[in-house]
């Protein structure tokens, strides 16, 4: 489900490993949470998160969300808010080494790192919830704001749009492209530029700057509005999604 690789310079790898679209299911978010938030004591002074190449992650397993009830969709999106809180409050730098394809929850994980490198190419990326009746939460909407602006993030959020590559550059929803055999390496090298920058000063700079981002995720409890779990379950939602899950299994 999740390889752990060492780089050099205490750089450590977290790659998701769920095929075969590396799908968010509860077991999955909270490794990655619980690989996360060992890393730095585990030696970690950087860390990239990655997934296969071709597929960052395809986002929430929508099929297993659906077997779900109300308590268990509450449990879930408090998981994986936990997540995104984890990504935001790291002590080290995170790049998300974005290796494909990556909607919906893919592309709200890469939100919260440092620094987003993207496979160029056929590859899309985009908060297409609306697209299968969900909303966005507000705390995700200020994540994807800080990065591309208010108007741009309306525009494609609303939307629930998708962007190649080469847009998400474009309009700063990812920072860097590669080719998609090279993106974890230009992120170990990335990391690798910061990490020998003076330590004490990078960190106290890097804490200043993304302090907005924490003040809102350095705790979750309580950051999902309940009235998302119940919109989950409107009639729209679960047609929507049903519809989805159909589609999927008819490939």
């Amino acid at each position: 489900m999740l390889d752990i690789l060492p780089h050099d310079g205490g750089i450590h790898e977290i790659r998701m490993a769920r095929p075969p679209v590396n799908a968010l299911d509860l077991t999955l978010v909270n490794a990655l949470r619980e690989a996360i938030e060992a890393a730095p004591a585990n030696g970690a002074r950087g860390i990239v998160l990655s997934g296969t190449q071709g597929m960052f992650s395809a986002g929430v397993d929508v099929p297993s969300l659906l077997q779900r009830d109300h308590a268990g969709v509450g449990e879930f999106w408090n998981a994986f808010f936990a997540l995104c809180g984890a990504i935001a409050a790291s002590p080290v730098p995170t790049v998300a080494a974005i290796t494909g394809h990556s909607p919906a929850g893919g592309a709200v994980l890469a939100l919260f790192a440092d620094y987003r490198i993207m496979a160029h190419g056929v590859y899309k990326i985009g908060l297409n919830e609306v697209q299968v009746g969900m909303a966005v939460p507000e705390p995700i909407q200020f994540a994807m704001r800080r990065l591309v602006g208010t108007h741009r993030a309306e525009r494609l959020l609303v939307a629930g749009a998708m962007v190649d590559a080469e847009q998400a550059h474009a309009i700063g929803l990812v920072d860097e492209l590669a080719a998609v055999e090279q993106v974890v390496t230009r992120a170990v090298l990335w990391l690798g530029d910061m990490l020998k920058l003076p330590p004490r000063a990078m960190l106290a700079t890097r804490a200043i700057a993304r302090k907005d981002l924490v003040d809102v995720w350095g705790d979750t409890n309580g950051l999902l509005d309940p009235s998302f779990i119940d919109a989950f379950f409107s009639e729209e939602t679960q047609a929507v999604m049903k519809a989805l899950v159909a589609r999927l299994k008819a490939r």
